[in-house]
């Protein structure tokens, strides 16, 4: 008798599947109103950010978090469109060739791009009302001039530097924040057990399943806009 495949064991909710909430405790994101000077009361070290995150307070009580940059000390000052490492500011009001972090995607949404450590997409032309910028896998977006973002480098450079060379220690990086690890190959399975096992073909024809099929049935390509090989 087969056992069911992962797409079904992921939407039965079991606590495999789960994120652990102690690992995301903390809300990295930016506050509505984020005028006047904030001060680092705080840097806290959290399971589910690869970055540390910094505590920030203004001078009427009221607090967030960012994640903090690389330099980031406690009693520093940040400013709101300020220039300076740290500030956070609206994308129109910085320079070409600034370094920033944790971007808004959409105004006022609170960050939600290049917010892992050590991290940081380069402003490459300011036009206004949009600025482009070069994110780190090297593709260039375009994002509005009023959204906002973190001047600077995240901090926790060097974490994918040292390799890891035990299988107990990926096992442990993965189970912080409740991923599964390892993963089987598809077709390395037996045919009860995924569609895409047996020993017969060992390279299947791409599948392309709907959108809305069952989850026994979503493996493979999901809706794809194209397939195929690209032409150069």
């Amino acid at each position: 008798m087969g056992k069911r495949i992962i797409s079904q064991a992921r939407g039965h909710g079991s606590f495999s599947y789960r994120v652990r909430r102690a690992a995301y405790s903390l809300k990295p994101c930016y506050p509505l109103n984020l005028d006047g000077e904030w001060e680092v009361v705080n840097l806290v070290t959290e399971a589910g950010h690869t970055g540390p995150v910094a505590v920030l307070k203004n001078s009427s009580g009221k607090t967030f978090q960012n994640f903090a940059n690389r330099g980031l000390y406690v009693g520093q000052k940040i400013t709101f469109n300020g220039t300076k490492d740290g500030d956070v500011a609206h994308l129109n009001k910085l320079q070409n060739g600034t370094k920033i972090f944790n971007i808004e995607l959409r105004l006022n949404d609170g960050g939600k791009l290049v917010r892992t450590g050590g991290n940081s997409a380069v402003i490459m032309s300011n036009e206004g009302k949009t600025v482009k910028i070069m994110m780190p896998s090297k593709e260039e977006k375009i994002f509005e001039g009023e959204c906002k973002a973190t001047v600077g480098e995240i901090a926790g450079q060097g974490r994918l530097e040292k390799p890891i060379l035990k299988a107990g220690k990926m096992h442990f990086i993965k189970k912080t924040r409740n991923k599964l690890w390892p993963r089987t190959s598809a077709i390395k399975m037996n045919i009860i057990d995924h569609p895409f096992g047996s020993g017969r073909g060992k390279r299947p024809k791409s599948k392309i399943v709907k959108r809305m099929a069952a989850p026994g049935q979503k493996v493979g390509h999901l809706r794809p806009r194209r397939t195929g090989r690209t032409k150069k």
